[in-house]
């Protein structure tokens, strides 16, 4: 498949601009006229590297905060009264990155071509993912597009808070840890094999902890690379596992079952679970429906699993904590309150207060992992380098001590 770049005009008159794949300049021609487009220029795309290929693809993506951007600034022009065309129009005129003004320029062009805005975001899977797609699908349906894109931009919101507070819970140890880590391969590599020099010269046989630390010095600098193929493979190992099912659901089930770490993932993918279904219900999505696109959603296998062997037993899209009970990986506390939402009839709410106890528990469990966190990186990386300078001091008080003798 080759990639041509067009310039065209719509049947309203506008210019278009983008790119389309075709075996070739006839065929790439044809997919316009099918398109509804008239190409006035349609050339080869210039070829690419490799790596500025994967560059390009990465680039094809919005960052949270722009989506949060696109969604605000598209409800607020609708409200307005604004066309859906011409709201596309102006923040593809106001947009200043070319990627985003690429973006909407399609969206424009397919919506002015009587595609409906799902659908023309469907055709952008690396931007819009299955639930930004099916809640603006059921925003159309039933014609409250604009209050669904302040859903979606409420629940970018609170999703984007919860990543935030493990970020920053995180940011400190892995900041001391890289320090650390930095000041160690400094010290081996750097200052013993000088220490390590001066000491071979005066011929004096050192402390047992000095020839301990010479020794791991010596054999960091010379099988240095043994560390980097080591972590290397560890690496391929680990992406080429995850690309495969079974791989990627033995990987997700370990992480669940990490002593501290576990607990974490847990909140964090059922406050999202509940998160995201409430949205989608409370928008008019149908539960079978909605069910799927939450189970698209979830970062974790074991728990997209769970959720596709209970969207099976839902036969009649009323009942969900009993399917969901069968899996035996969502809790109690989730099914029980899930449970009484739907003899209640407030399935949504109830979703909401088991969204905001698992983020209450997340965050939590992050204070409680920070606070343990903090103090036992604090104290392995003192003794590392703590270790390396009593070393040292050790064979320099023995060195004094005999030239006092």
């Amino acid at each position: 498949m080759a990639t041509f770049q067009y310039k065209a005009r719509t049947r309203s008159g506008e210019m278009v601009t983008g790119t389309v794949e075709a075996e070739e300049h006839r065929l790439a021609v044809a997919e316009l006229g099918r398109l509804g487009y008239f190409p006035l220029t349609v050339e080869a795309a210039q070829t690419q590297t490799a790596w500025q290929t994967a560059m390009s693809d990465f680039r094809r993506g919005l960052s949270r905060r722009e989506m949060l951007m696109l969604t605000q600034q598209l409800s607020s022009l609708l409200r307005s009264g604004m066309s859906l065309a011409q709201a596309l129009e102006v923040l593809e005129r106001r947009a200043q990155k070319p990627s985003v003004r690429g973006l909407l320029s399609a969206l424009h062009g397919d919506v002015v071509q009587g595609a409906s805005l799902s659908e023309a975001m469907a055709r952008h899977p690396r931007v819009f993912p299955p639930v930004y797609v099916g809640l603006i699908k059921a925003g159309e349906a039933g014609g409250a597009l604009e209050r669904v894109l302040e859903r979606l931009r409420q629940h970018y919101e609170r999703v984007g808070e919860v990543r935030d507070k493990i970020v920053s819970a995180l940011l400190y140890p892995l900041i001391v840890v890289v320090a650390g880590i930095g000041t160690m391969i400094f010290f081996m590599t750097f200052m013993v094999p000088r220490f390590a020099l001066m000491f071979k010269e005066m011929r004096r046989t050192m402390p047992l902890p000095t020839r301990i630390l010479i020794g791991a010095s010596d054999a960091v600098v010379s099988y240095w690379w043994v560390g980097v193929l080591v972590v290397a493979g560890s690496a391929v190992w680990y992406a080429r596992t995850a690309r495969t099912t079974k791989g990627r659901l033995l990987l997700d089930r370990w992480k669940l079952r990490l002593p501290v770490l576990g607990g974490i993932i847990k909140a964090g993918a059922f406050a999202q679970f509940a998160r995201t279904l409430a949205t989608l219900l409370e928008s008019g999505v149908p539960v079978l429906s909605a069910l799927q696109i939450v189970e698209g959603a979830m970062p974790n296998t074991v728990i997209a699993e769970a959720l596709r062997e209970a969207r099976a037993r839902v036969t009649d899209g009323t009942s969900i904590s009993e399917p969901l009970a069968k899996g035996k990986v969502f809790p109690s506390l989730l099914l029980d309150m899930l449970a009484v939402g739907e003899e209640s009839g407030e399935v949504v709410r109830a979703l909401e207060n088991i969204a905001e106890t698992y983020e209450q528990e997340l965050a939590q469990r992050l204070r409680v992992f920070t606070t343990l966190l903090e103090p036992a990186v604090i104290l392995v990386m003192a003794l590392l380098v703590g270790s390396v300078v009593v070393s040292i001091l050790l064979a320099v008080f023995d060195l004094t001590s005999g030239i006092g003798k």
